[in-house]
């Protein structure tokens, strides 16, 4: 239900930034504002922005099917309503974790703009790996799954190559800390859930 709600908010903000009807560009993430013009609530509200009906799709769709996952398994850990409490705030946390190193890197800079819920997706998606790790992940042009231990150091290695060429219009240095972010906010707030990893893993 709160991987829903996410949904809607994200969809009810996008979609009319596609034709104007909504001035996007008070939204997204422009480091040197959020830097030089303090306008810290970029560092949230880029998240809730996209760069189109593929960009928006794909995200709210990976949050959808892996959403429900941490949603479920934060509700047993920690109960109701702790549980989709602790979720939302790493959905929302993790849009600006993942953004934090662009923000000092592109301080200086008047063009750098960002958008999109990628990095805290990401966040989600690595979430849901730590807590059921065998699970199939199915990646563009694979036509098998993947288990999901398998996909997240490869994730994290393809993330970590992209940066550094930087040779597209992509974050992938935002996907990368999202990504990591993911994985250690439910180990921070419950240091045994390594431990059910492991098991996941039968070590």
């Amino acid at each position: 239900m709160v991987t829903l709600v996410l949904i809607a908010i994200t969809c009810l903000v996008s979609i009319p930034c596609f034709n104007g009807t909504l001035d996007g560009s008070k939204l997204m993430f422009n480091a040197y504002s959020v830097w030089h013009g303090k306008e810290w609530y970029r560092m949230f509200s880029y998240g809730l922005v996209h760069g189109g009906w593929g960009h928006l799709l794909f995200n709210m769709l990976t949050l959808y099917f892996f959403g429900p996952v941490v949603e479920r398994y934060f509700t047993l850990a920690f109960g109701s309503p702790p549980g989709w409490i602790l979720y939302v705030v790493l959905y929302v946390t993790s849009i600006a974790v993942s953004t934090a190193g662009d923000l000092v890197k592109y301080r200086d800079n008047r063009g750098y703009n960002a958008v999109g819920a990628s990095g805290a997706v990401s966040a989600i998606l690595f979430a849901s790996i730590l807590f059921e790790p065998k699970m199939g992940i199915y990646i563009f042009m694979v036509p098998i799954p993947i288990p999901g231990y398998i996909f997240a150091p490869l994730y994290l290695l393809y993330c970590w190559y992209m940066a550094r060429r930087n040779m597209d219009n992509i974050g992938h240095t935002a996907h990368f800390w999202g990504a990591v972010y993911g994985l250690v906010f439910p180990l921070a707030c419950r240091p045994d859930i390594f431990r059910h990893f492991l098991a996941q893993l039968g070590l």
